[in-house]
């Protein structure tokens, strides 16, 4: 059964059939696909709709498919073919979890016979997380993100240049209406696999973000994420300044830097200013609070700079001070000169100013969207994989098994469980799907050596090798992502020193 390349399905009296790859069991009529769209009843037998994925490092060299060829029947040898490596992308599923993986392939790698568990995980605890590197303000932290409406994750902390949200998992996925489970389904496949998808918060922003592409902000596609806080511009650019202004405010949502107060400004013998910065104070130079979150100067909402600034203190300040605001980004500058009453006065920023706004612009990386697939696979899948399933969590956490997504790397998260996230865009196009129960479908692939698949319990006579695939019907061969570690180069913890 664990060679099988379709689920299980039972004829019926009006030549419907049963198909058992998710909970919802649906029945297929001839000729027409289940509900999701990735099984359908060809002439009376359950098959798989999309083409089973396989690696092959041959056309990443830049050589010529090799056919698979075999003379006979296969007689239970192990064979190299350390070129392929078999993903679960179309593999199937192991539902209802009682038997074999989909596929329980060999290879041998510099002589070491190594074997790959190969299956498409269903994942009710499974979402998305996405990094938006943008210091624009898109949502209160904790407010809702919606799609189409219905609430599908939340807003969580944000990072360094980066807003963050956290989208899908199970109770938008199951607690909620029949809509939001099928919404917040839809919007994180979609995500997953490379698509736009286009994103209300509540109190904040409207989103459109796509994986590898620039955010859209309220209509407005951002270019650049800040190069540091305001503290930090002013460390980065502070020789860069000197001499050519006597005051640089650095604008910033969440810490707004002073160069005249800041440690970096002391050391280079810079003067006191007098200048007034509304806010909260914090250490020398930087303030908190100096204005409301927004899509204004350096992701604050405001427009005009000097709002931020009290009067300044006339037994300090001079006339002709010259004092450049700037955001985190260079987005927005200003240049402006003291005159007789202290008032600022915006003028032409001046040429030997100039370039370090240019510099501050330069420094930035540009916006970006990041989504990465995170789901939790310590459940029933893994009997697919040994009959004593906790085995293979202490495997995986012991580093004796690699786990990848598509042939991609993940990172495992500490402590119980196998909760794994990836970049999608290092996985194969196309390589996750979706049951209506609602659940994501995702591909998971455990690799290790035949040895230690044996000690761990593994269906060993489900094991079969990469040439027995010959003649498969849907096969499709891509090349490995460059960027990608060769899945079967792994070598356990405790055989590094073979």
């Amino acid at each position: 059964m664990g060679n099988e390349t379709t689920a299980g399905a039972r004829p019926t009296g009006d030549e419907k059939i049963r198909c058992d790859a998710c909970p919802v069991m649906c029945y297929i009529k001839p000729g027409m696909t289940g509900a999701c769209d990735r099984y359908a009843n060809n002439n009376g037998e359950l098959v798989r709709v999309d083409p089973h994925v396989v690696l092959d490092r041959t056309l990443a060299h830049g050589g010529a498919v090799v056919p698979f060829h075999r003379d006979g029947d296969w007689d239970g040898r192990l064979l190299s073919d350390a070129e392929k490596f078999v993903t679960a992308v179309g593999s199937g599923t192991t539902y209802p979890d009682y038997k074999p993986a989909p596929f329980i392939v060999s290879a041998e790698v510099n002589g070491v016979d190594m074997v790959t568990v190969v299956t498409e995980g269903v994942f009710s605890y499974g979402g998305v997380k996405v990094k938006i590197d943008t210091d624009r303000f898109i949502g209160p932290e904790q407010a809702t993100v919606r799609a189409a409406g219905e609430a599908i994750g939340h807003v969580t902390t944000s990072e360094y240049g980066s807003q963050m949200l956290s989208l899908g998992g199970v109770h938008h996925l199951t607690g909620g209406s029949k809509k939001e489970g099928r919404v917040a389904c839809e919007a994180v496949l979609d995500l997953s696999n490379g698509k736009a998808v286009e994103l209300t918060i509540d109190g904040g922003s409207t989103l459109i973000v796509q994986a590898g592409k620039a955010p859209i902000v309220n209509g407005v596609q951002e270019e650049r994420m800040r190069v540091g806080c305001g503290s930090a511009t002013i460390g980065m650019f502070a020789k860069q300044w000197f001499g050519h202004a006597d005051e640089v405010v650095v604008v910033d949502d969440h810490i707004t830097g002073v160069l005249s107060e800041h440690q970096a400004g002391k050391l280079l013998g810079i003067r006191d200013t007098g200048i007034k910065m509304k806010g909260r104070r914090s250490t020398p130079g930087r303030y908190f609070q100096v204005a409301e979150p927004g899509s204004g100067w350096g992701g604050t909402n405001i427009s005009d700079p000097l709002s931020i600034l009290g009067p300044f203190d006339p037994k300090v300040a001079w006339p002709g001070l010259r004092m450049l605001l700037v955001s985190t980004t260079g987005e927005h500058y200003g240049y402006y000169v003291l005159n007789e009453d202290l008032v600022p006065v915006e003028t032409p920023i001046p040429d030997d100013l100039a370039p370090s706004v240019e510099r501050i612009r330069e420094n930035c990386e540009p916006a970006l969207c990041s989504v990465l697939f995170m789901a939790g696979a310590g459940g029933s899948l893994r009997a697919g994989v040994t009959e004593n399933p906790v085995r293979l969590t202490r495997s995986v956490k012991e580093a004796i098994t690699n786990v990848t997504c598509g042939g991609a790397p993940v990172y495992v998260w500490p402590g119980g469980g196998i909760t794994f996230m990836v970049d999608v865009t290092r996985v194969p196009e196309n390589a996750f799907g979706y049951v209506p129960t609602p659940a994501l479908v995702a591909p998971i692939e455990f690799t290790l050596t035949l040895e230690d698949y044996a000690a761990l319990g593994g269906h060993m006579d489900a094991v079969r090798p990469v040439s027995s695939l010959a003649g498969h019907e849907g096969l499709r061969e891509l090349a490995p992502m460059q960027d990608n570690p060769w899945p079967l180069a792994w070598r356990p913890a405790h055989r590094n020193n073979d």
